[in-house]
């Protein structure tokens, strides 16, 4: 396999030029450009020189949000993690995902996969829409375990290297990745050397394992950053830990990264980049705006609500609003929610009320709720510490019901705190102990709403052998189960339902007669050539025998010469007459 390099004497304006030419030209070899010149270049001309990016987040990363962390400081930002296979052969899907904008730029596309060639064919069709295309080596969801993507791919290098350097060859926009660390830095540091060497030409960074999550997130290592950052030449981003600008600064200046990923931090606080903590009604009412103009699914907008007003709604007096926003059904129920818990607080805001809240004690200040501020999460030791407690508890108290034999011990949560008793006549206070979380949310809805109904579709007609809906194409009037089952017994098709039986039935008989006709016809064949050579090897026998019986009258009884011809054109005749080649004698 030939290697081409092109060398420090060719100009930098060119490199991209010639590449392309190269790959039109369909010369053989691989092309292994200079990284630190491609990365630099790409880092630089194309991105811009950011260093304030926005992590793709799934159900998070939609266009109106991604406008919104733009006009709040940010300086790239990514789509959602896509599903490689689906993007190809879901239009609709890949639709969805490419919406954009002018404004929504420069955008990086993130795919996951585990097949270079089908990446390869979904990166083709969002290259247009883009300035790069990133691929999804560090999520540690269960649901990347199952589909063989994300962070489960570590270990796999030549796949990986297949996969990124597939895309650096056919793409005309830059290949990037998005890691996990290993435990280990040495094995981290030749991991993104490995990339690197592939064709990555932008490496994303987030210094926590693909264990390390959920309760178990713990804090990000910086120090295993740092040691990519010095060992490639390729641009490196930072993510993990960052929770305001502060950690943004002091990142750039422990690592020496390019450039800083936010996530959870950007989904608390959109102006996290700007090192402004604003009122969440104010990003919140943005945002909505923008949802309106650049529509997304509600249950979107809702995600990005509960996590504004996160510490709002944890209190108290606001759960009946955290209902109104759980069970709002489109934009202008969201923003009556949002109204309401702005009128509650902007009087604490401008300072016409006090605020009588904790505060937080000398240096230690505490932001009032109703302000953008980080999620802070329990350390994985005290999320250990609670859940050793809470089984011991829950052992004491079913020790006691036991002894008791009474079931309405009090129990406390996790925190320590008596639960509240629930209201009268709520689902709650019902016997749900053994009830399904699907049935408890239909009997929420059927609560807040009596008057509607849940249960089955608004003008929809029942089938006729079944409780269940008809078919809207159907002629039978019939659902697809029992549609089926009538074809099949009375040999008939659906077009509503694409039910075949009968088309099918009859290909199937044509293809047997098919097949039948031609196996009598090389039967017919068969015995016709058998006929003919064996009468034809008869006929040879008797011309043979005549001849020689001529032969011998010839030379025995002087024949004439005329009986001689004669004979010799009837033995002529009767073997043109039955088909069969002279016999040369």
């Amino acid at each position: 396999m030939t290697v081409t390099s092109l060398h420090d004497g060719l100009g930098q304006e060119h490199i991209w030029t010639v590449m392309f030419e190269m790959l039109n030209a369909k010369q053989p070899g691989v092309f292994v450009l200079p990284s630190c010149e491609m990365g630099m270049q790409f880092w630089k001309e194309a991105l811009g020189s950011p260093c304030y990016l926005v992590a793709p987040m799934v159900d998070a990363s939609e266009l109106a949000w991604r406008l919104l962390s733009r006009r709040h400081g940010a300086h790239v930002c990514y789509t959602p993690m896509l599903h490689s296979s689906v993007f190809i052969r879901d239009p609709k899907y890949r639709k969805e995902a490419l919406v954009s904008c002018v404004e929504d730029r420069p955008l990086i596309v993130q795919f996951c996969a585990n097949d270079a060639r089908v990446l390869l064919e979904a990166a083709l069709l969002a290259e247009p829409h883009c300035d790069a295309i990133d691929i999804n080596l560090g999520c540690p969801q269960a649901i990347a375990r199952r589909g063989h993507y994300g962070a489960f791919l570590q270990d796999d290098w030549p796949l990986l290297t297949d996969m990124v350097s597939t895309l650096h060859q056919a793409l005309s926009v830059p290949v990037t990745c998005k890691i996990r660390v290993y435990e280990d830095i040495e094995h981290t540091v030749a991991y993104a050397r490995m990339l690197e060497a592939a064709g990555c030409q932008m490496l994303t960074v987030h210094g926590r394992t693909k264990e390390q999550k959920g309760p178990l997130t713990g804090l990000a290592s910086w120090e295993h950053i740092k040691a990519i950052r010095e060992s490639v030449s390729i641009p490196v981003i930072a993510n993990g830990n960052i929770q305001c600008l502060e950690d943004v600064k002091r990142c750039l200046a422990e690592t020496g990264v390019q450039g800083v990923m936010s996530a959870e931090g950007n989904l608390y606080n959109p102006s996290i980049f700007e090192g402004h903590n604003p009122p969440a009604w104010e990003v919140a009412l943005e945002y909505l705006d923008l949802a309106e103009k650049y529509p997304c699914p509600t249950s979107y907008v809702r995600g990005h609500l509960f996590k504004l007003f996160q510490h709002c709604l944890c209190l108290p007096e606001n759960f009946e609003l955290r209902a109104e926003l759980a069970t709002g059904s489109d934009l202008s129920d969201f923003r009556s929610t949002v109204l309401q818990l702005r009128d509650c607080y902007l009087p604490y805001h401008e300072g016409t009320k006090t605020w009588t809240g904790d505060t937080g004690i000398g240096y230690n200040l505490i932001h009032p709720p109703w302000i953008c501020q980080p999620y802070v999460r329990i350390t994985p030791e005290e999320h250990l510490k609670k859940l050793v407690e809470k089984q011991n508890r829950n052992a004491d108290v079913n020790q006691f019901e036991e002894e008791s034999g009474s079931g309405e011990a009090e129990k406390e949560n996790q925190d320590g705190i008596t639960m509240k008793r629930p209201r009268e006549g709520s689902v709650e206070s019902t016997d749900s102990k053994n009830m399904s979380k699907r049935k408890m949310k239909k009997l929420r809805k059927l609560q807040h709403n009596p008057n509607k109904n849940f249960h089955g579709r608004r003008g929809v007609d029942k089938c006729v052998d079944c409780p269940n809906p008809v078919g809207s194409k159907c002629d039978l009037r019939l659902c697809k189960a029992c549609c089926r089952i009538k074809c099949y017994l009375e040999n008939r098709d659906c077009a509503g339902h694409r039910i075949l039986i009968k088309t099918r039935r009859e290909k199937a008989c044509e293809q047997r007669k098919a097949e039948s006709q031609s196996d009598i016809t090389r039967g017919h064949q068969t015995v016709q050539c058998e006929h003919i050579a064996n009468k034809g090897n008869q006929n040879i026998r008797l011309d043979k025998t005549k001849w020689e019986h001529a032969v011998q009258a010839e030379h025995a009884s002087a024949v004439s010469q005329e009986q001689y011809c004669q004979l010799h054109t009837e033995q002529k005749m009767t073997i043109e007459n039955d088909d069969v080649p002279i016999l040369n004698v």
